[in-house]
């Protein structure tokens, strides 16, 4: 019955599966700006919310179902503990595992697997169940067939993605949509955690890794906090980012400092090969998303300014997996980014 209800929707939707996001990764639409507050150019407070908005979520103990919660795209009803889900991002699949929950359908980022490498080298656990995925669709343009045809009690989805489809979502399960982007990393988890019914659980992995995070800042305060510069590379462009970014809340979590180039209230700035300076710290952490010889990251680590930058003397260049730093906003990933960078400065 449900599906010959949709049959329509589906129908006239076509043309709304295709989102236009601007930057299709995950980590680098424009920020939530409601945590943030700046001296001249630089980010002073917390770069991002560090909970659920006011108005948002459910207020109902783990485990409670029914239970209505208030997202970004209005409130829903979720009468029961969902066991059959579908997660339209690659963020909110890291979130689910990290509660210990296995969606049944996931969708994919642009040039990359249903099931990235660092997802499946976090959750061997969970293998067999991984290979059983049903494929949605590439996120930017979801398959609704194919969601419909999961019978879902539950979709999960981002604003920064799927909101023009929220309302077609929503005719084939309860659906809560997050916010999305990197920044709003921590809201967005206790947020989905709380459509789980798992916010407690997800309360509590973040008060370890915000532990975690000051651990390292004071391990290596002594004698200076050292700079951290976040470069990413694409086919043909090149990018630093900046405090109000997933791997930016990461280091200022930990108390890290950031060259002042990279003091800017927004999540990336592209610069030019005569601009390498730019990326330039006492650390630098720099994935390559295309490293091919015509490739923007063959020309610029070659570049007598990139070879000659202080970090690169110092052998302090540290090369890094695109996905968890800079594609994938979930809490897994920000466990393998802090991990990376206690690694480098704690030697």
């Amino acid at each position: 019955m449900k599906r010959l209800l949709l049959a329509t929707t589906i129908a006239a939707v076509t043309a709304l599966t295709t989102v236009a996001c601007g930057d299709t990764d995950e980590q680098t639409a424009t920020p939530s700006t409601s945590n943030e507050s700046t001296t001249g150019d630089a980010v002073t407070d917390a770069p991002g919310p560090t909970g659920i908005p006011d108005g948002m979520g459910s207020g109902a103990a783990d485990g409670v179902f029914p239970r209505t919660v208030g997202h970004f795209g209005g409130s829903t009803e979720i009468p029961a503990e969902p066991t059959k889900i579908v997660v339209i991002a690659t963020g909110q699949l890291d979130a689910a595992l990290t509660l210990g929950v296995v969606p049944t359908g996931v969708a994919y980022g642009d040039g990359a697997a249903l099931v990235p490498d660092y997802i499946s080298f976090s959750f061997p656990q969970y293998a067999d169940r991984m290979s059983q995925f049903v494929d949605v669709g590439n996120r930017q343009e979801v398959d609704i067939e194919a969601i419909a045809a999961v019978e879902p009690d539950l979709i999960l989805a981002n604003k920064a993605g799927s909101e023009d489809i929220y309302s077609t979502l929503s005719t084939i399960a309860p659906t809560v949509l997050t916010e999305g982007t990197g920044v709003n990393w921590k809201q967005d988890f206790l947020l989905l955690g709380d459509a789980l019914g798992r916010t407690e659980q997800a309360q509590s992995f973040l008060d370890t890794f915000t532990s975690d995070a000051a651990a390292l800042g004071n391990s290596v305060a002594d004698g200076g906090t050292p700079t951290v510069s976040f470069v990413r590379f694409t086919a043909d462009r090149a990018r630093v980012f900046g405090v109000p970014s997933f791997a930016g809340y990461i280091a200022w979590d930990a108390g890290l400092a950031r060259p002042e180039s990279q003091q800017f209230d927004k999540t990336s700035q592209d610069f030019s090969e005569e601009e390498i300076q730019l990326a330039n710290a006492d650390w630098v952490f720099v994935s390559s998303q295309d490293a091919e010889a015509d490739s923007s990251a063959a020309s610029y680590t070659t570049n007598p300014l990139w070879t000659g930058m202080s970090a690169a003397t110092e052998n302090h260049i540290v090369r890094v997996d695109d996905d968890p730093w800079y594609l994938n906003a979930g809490p897994t990933a920000a466990t393998i980014v802090l991990d990376g960078l206690k690694n480098a400065l704690q030697g």
